[in-house]
């Protein structure tokens, strides 16, 4: 999947090199300030997804020449290419930040897919813009590999998200805590508009702004909303996509035991992809309240948190359309009050839609999908086996694999072992079992690896000090999760208890 790291290679004929366009630009130019990035000294190439690159109609080979890799880094603008700053509003960790947007990243343009699909081509840590608000700009080697390989699991795992397409290392040193090698990475994303985005332009008080936002976001993301009648309707369509979108992203985040760990309106998309991955884990021991983020220190990110936030984070979203509900009338407050009930009718199918998504999924991981209806029975048995994991602290990615190994031997005992209290288990597998549960449907549904917390640090320590190969396996072994191979065990095994509690960083 991806290429080791080179040293850019002569250039390539100018014919090898993307055209990128700048709608974004063009049609929001309110959101955008043009900005170039900052010089990389001794720019390397440490990763490139050579698929991705196919995907997006790029030439690996063109990417890893002089050129390509100073593309990549911001500093050779090919055609086409308007790089801009993206400016966006935001609640963070429930406080309100008027002006944020890219400190230390560029939107360098959009790509046309093979596929026909418009995708965003985005660097991070490219140097500081004019809304940097004192930081420096620039990212270290191991935050922006970080995102390469949590990105390439998503993906993997069938959860929508941004990509990586590559890591750059810049051979500029960057300040932290110590002195770490810095680096650029490049994403793509179906777009990078956020909650954050229509809370900016909401905030202008511009509504021709806010609509025209609203017309990009439809276009982009949602066309189907633009068949929905009138301009009102279009507005309701559209929040009702995005609360869809989201309630379904986070159920598959919660399913799989992902922690975000910034769940800022400006890291909620309006695509419903996973975006920003600086101090996000997964848990090992199922616990609701898992949190790793060393700046949430009351946890109100945590893992079973994160459907509770994400709803705050809609609602603040379905206030920045209040004006788009309803038509213009002499009558402020009449408007104003029926602006609010539609978009609490919109917000109210989020809970019913997040636990539709859930329950299918948890019935999915234990093998009871095929079973119809509205079924106590089953409901029960998640609810009891999350009960027991919960008190046992059992390694919830691990559980559902030995449970498909329970359901192929008819027996309990293959999973009985991960718990102390081993008796209530039983009395659970009995319930379970004479169910039927489809132990093949388990395995295609319940990944053997994903990115375990130990091993992503193992990997990133040492590709800090310039070994890849950990981090290279390890990307190999995320990115086929759902099939278990020998030779590739340590990687299905949770943290040694060596390992201790962990703690993430933004990496900012």
């Amino acid at each position: 999947m991806s290429a080791p790291a080179t040293t850019p290679t002569a250039s390539a004929p100018a014919g090898s090199e993307p055209r990128l366009t700048h709608a974004f630009a063009d049609a929001l130019p309110e959101l955008a300030v043009p900005w170039k990035a900052a010089p990389a000294p001794h720019p390397q190439l440490l990763v490139l997804d050579e698929a991705l690159a196919a995907e997006l109609g790029l030439d690996p080979a063109w990417l890893r020449t002089a050129d390509g890799v100073r593309f990549l880094t911001g500093e050779h603008v090919t055609d086409g290419a308007q790089p801009v700053a993206q400016v966006y509003a935001g609640h963070q960790f429930g406080g309100y930040s008027p002006r944020l947007g890219d400190g230390r990243a560029l939107l360098l343009g959009e790509l046309t897919t093979r596929s026909g699909e418009v995708r965003d081509l985005h660097l991070k840590g490219s140097g500081r813009t004019p809304l940097s608000r004192g930081g420096d700009g620039l990212a270290a080697v191991g935050p922006m590999l970080r995102e390469h390989v949590i990105s390439s699991a998503m993906h993997a795992l069938g959860v929508p998200t941004t990509r990586a397409l590559a890591v750059v290392a810049t051979g500029r040193d960057v300040q932290r805590e110590v002195v770490l090698p810095g680096a650029v990475l490049a994403r793509t994303a179906s777009s990078h508009l956020r909650v954050g985005s229509f809370q900016y332009a909401r905030a202008t008080g511009d509504l021709g702004l806010l609509r025209r936002l609203a017309d990009v976001a439809t276009a982009r993301h949602h066309p189907a909303a633009a068949a929905a009648g009138s301009p009102q309707d279009q507005a309701k369509a559209l929040l009702d996509a995005v609360v869809a979108a989201q309630a379904d992203l986070v159920a598959q985040w919660v399913l799989l035991g992902f922690v975000h760990g910034v769940m800022n309106t400006d890291n909620t998309t309006i695509s419903g992809e996973t975006i920003d991955y600086g101090p996000c884990a997964f848990v090992d021991a199922y616990d609701p309240a898992a949190s790793f983020s060393s700046i949430d220190h009351a946890g109100r990110y945590a893992y079973g948190a994160q459907p509770g936030v994400l709803e705050w984070n809609l609602a603040r979203f379905a206030e920045t359309l209040l004006p788009l509900l309803v038509e213009e009338q002499d009558d402020d407050e009449g408007s104003s009050d029926r602006a609010v009930a539609i978009a609490t009718e919109s917000l109210g199918a989020y809970r019913p839609r997040f636990a539709r998504a859930w329950r299918a999924g948890m019935r999915r991981k234990i093998g009871l999908a095929h079973l119809a209806g509205d079924d106590d029975a089953v409901d029960q048995l998640v609810t009891d086996l999350l009960g027991l994991a919960q008190t046992d602290h059992v390694d919830h990615t691990g559980l559902y694999r030995r449970l498909a190994d329970a359901a192929r031997a008819g027996s309990g005992a293959p999973a009985r072992d991960l718990f102390l209290a081993r008796e209530a288990f039983d009395a659970w597998a009995d319930r379970w079992l004479v169910l039927s549960p489809d132990a093949a449907a388990m395995d295609a549904t319940n990944p053997v690896y994903v990115p375990r917390n130990h091993l992503v640090e193992e990997a990133l320590a040492a590709a800090t000090d310039g070994d890849l190969a950990p981090l290279e396996r390890l990307v190999e072994v995320v990115t086929h999760p759902y099939v278990e191979r020998t030779g590739w065990e340590r990687y299905a095994e949770p943290a040694p208890d060596a390992f201790g509690p962990y703690t993430t960083f933004c990496g900012t």
